[in-house]
């Protein structure tokens, strides 16, 4: 298993979350991004810097993506890319993307995306919460536990 991480829009205190989490699992931790990146010195984590551009970064994730992988990103187009491949995807409020769910995210996505395009929908999500990050970190502890007891 292998964690990705599109990394442009990740909030930084959900990436301090997956330093830590890499590191005490040993499991290499990539983050994705169209800019430099600091990140801990570890042998687990690595930064991968891609050209500038729209969707850049997320199609290097879902080409690079392999089963039994996790991404992280609040992209859903990303994360039903990557689900189709094999993979799953958390987003940084603690939501597993799988095959039994994504479908229907997708859905809901394109809907609230043509609102937005007709001026009846408006703003993006509100900010993390502490409770958001804490089902994060719990949801990537079962990730864990699971790709551990297979």
């Amino acid at each position: 298993m292998r964690i990705w991480v599109d990394a442009d829009a990740c909030p930084v205190v959900i990436k301090e979350i997956l330093y830590r989490a890499a590191i005490r699992v040993e499991v290499e931790l990539i983050l994705v991004a169209n800019r430099l990146l600091k990140a801990p010195p570890s042998a687990f984590i690595r930064s991968q810097r891609v050209p500038a551009g729209f969707d850049v970064a997320d199609r290097y994730i879902e080409d690079a993506v392999e089963p039994g992988d996790l991404v992280i990103t609040a992209d859903i187009p990303l994360a039903a890319g990557v689900v189709a491949r094999g993979a799953l995807a958390l987003n940084p409020r603690g939501e597993l993307y799988s095959t039994n769910n994504v479908a229907d995210h997708l859905s809901r996505r394109n809907l609230m995306d043509e609102l937005r395009g007709l001026g009846i929908a408006g703003g993006g999500p509100p900010p993390l919460t502490t409770t958001d990050r804490r089902d994060f970190a719990n949801q990537l502890d079962k990730v864990f536990a699971k790709a551990r007891a297979s």
